[in-house]
């Protein structure tokens, strides 16, 4: 792979997880200069422009021309008319070695559901394609990102998705493409059910007498706190503790918590949790299913660096981040 200096970053939509993604590049040590987005609405190339000091166009064919990575973050039913763009935009990553013929660029996609069939159809031919799953926390650097690339895709690809991995907090690779619907369910949806569950305490308390700011700041920072004991138990890495463990520390045999605990058990909490995460799942599932797209891959577009049509091999599952850098 070219030195992290060279690379040059294009972004297809310049929404939340774009800005978030950018903002985490930038603390990565890529300069402003060597990341594009392609951004039909004036105020957020505006905002992008302004806040993180990237070029910004309107013009898709723009943000790609000479970009070695190109990270797709557009809605679902947005991409193939987005794909286009690859297709005019002459961008090529070089390659090493005088005379060599230029590399396509690798693409990058954040957009639900989306398979690597899929994308490889809207795609031109051999371009290394890599899903991703990041989540809100990228903003501040917290994220967990899943992330899947077919096993014969190009190291350079997989070079490329770590790089956007450590902008977003920390990633695991995922041993097969359908786990990403359940990454979508778990950590890509997970925070909304955490902050569903701060606002539902926060007003359970307000039921009980407190007010509402204290509510709201005693649930805010309850979570907040363990947010930071869970992430120390994922840091600590396999065997040296477990949630399950954090979770008994704070709760005494016959206590006010074990009170609570219950009452979330009988009520069926098991049951409700796991419900949410099929539906969010099978959601993830569904959404490629809207978009126009086609929904596998001709025989012929195996060049594209998808698993042949109905095959899904497995790659090894490995976790980095602060601590884990590889």
């Amino acid at each position: 792979m070219q030195a992290q200096g060279t690379e040059r970053i294009a972004f297809l939509g310049g929404g939340h997880m774009a800005r978030a993604l950018i903002g985490g590049l930038l603390r990565e040590r890529i300069a402003p200069a060597q990341i594009r987005v392609g951004e039909p609405r004036a105020e957020a190339r505006e905002a992008l422009a302004g806040e993180l000091g990237v070029e910004v166009s309107p013009d898709n064919r723009h943000a790609l021309a000479g970009a070695t990575l190109v990270v797709l973050a557009v809605k679902p039913q947005d991409a193939t008319c987005a794909l286009q763009a690859l297709y005019a935009s002459g961008s090529a990553a070089p390659s090493a070695g005088a005379g060599a013929a230029a590399q396509p660029p690798v693409l990058l996609s954040i957009a639900a559901g989306l398979t690597i069939a899929q994308l490889a159809r809207a795609s031109p031919p051999g371009t290394p394609i890599v899903r991703a799953m990041p989540n809100r926390p990228a903003l501040l650097g917290a994220g967990i990102t899943g992330l899947y690339v077919p096993p014969q895709t190009p190291p350079r690809a997989r070079a490329l998705a770590e790089l956007i991995g450590r902008a977003a907090g920390r990633a695991v690779w995922l041993r097969t493409e359908d786990e990403l619907d359940v990454v979508t369910a778990l950590s890509g949806s997970g925070p909304a059910y955490f902050f569903l569950l701060a606002e539902r305490l926060a007003r359970a308390a307000q039921a009980l007498g407190l007010p509402a700011d204290t509510a709201e700041l005693l649930a805010a920072e309850t979570l907040y706190g363990a947010g930071v004991l869970a992430h120390q138990v994922a840091a600590a890495g396999p065997g040296a503790a477990s949630l399950a463990q954090e979770r008994r520390a704070v709760t005494s045999r016959g206590g006010t918590t074990a009170a609570a605990l219950q009452v979330l058990e009988e009520g069926g909490f098991d049951a409700l949790i796991a419900r949410a995460l099929q539906a969010a799942a099978a959601r993830a599932a569904q959404l490629a299913a809207g978009t126009g797209m086609p929904a596998a891959a001709a025989p012929e577009d195996a060049g594209h660096g998808s698993a042949p049509s109905g095959t899904r091999e497995a790659t090894p599952a490995s976790v980095y981040g602060p601590g884990h850098r590889l």
